[in-house]
């Protein structure tokens, strides 16, 4: 049987929140530890420099904010 494949995606546009966690982190950290689950994942910072009108300074440290909260809850590599 093939692994289950996850690709997860979060826009870097702004502060990691509760809701990011409980939504999206969380679940895929849970996916991660799963034996039978091939988890990918990966911040859309070009996404976020239209979102946000061109704000490189912004996305630049939500970026770093955002991959700090995902190694922090920790996904199984």
């Amino acid at each position: 049987m093939s692994p289950l494949r996850v690709l997860t995606g979060i826009t870097t546009s702004g502060t990691p929140h509760l809701g990011n966690y409980v939504g999206a982190i969380r679940p895929t950290v849970r996916a991660s530890r799963l034996s039978h689950v091939e988890s990918f994942y990966f911040l859309a910072d070009y996404h976020a420099l239209l979102k946000t009108s061109g704000e490189p300074a912004r996305v630049q440290r939500s970026t770093l904010e955002i991959a700090a909260t995902w190694l922090a809850c920790g996904p199984d590599p």
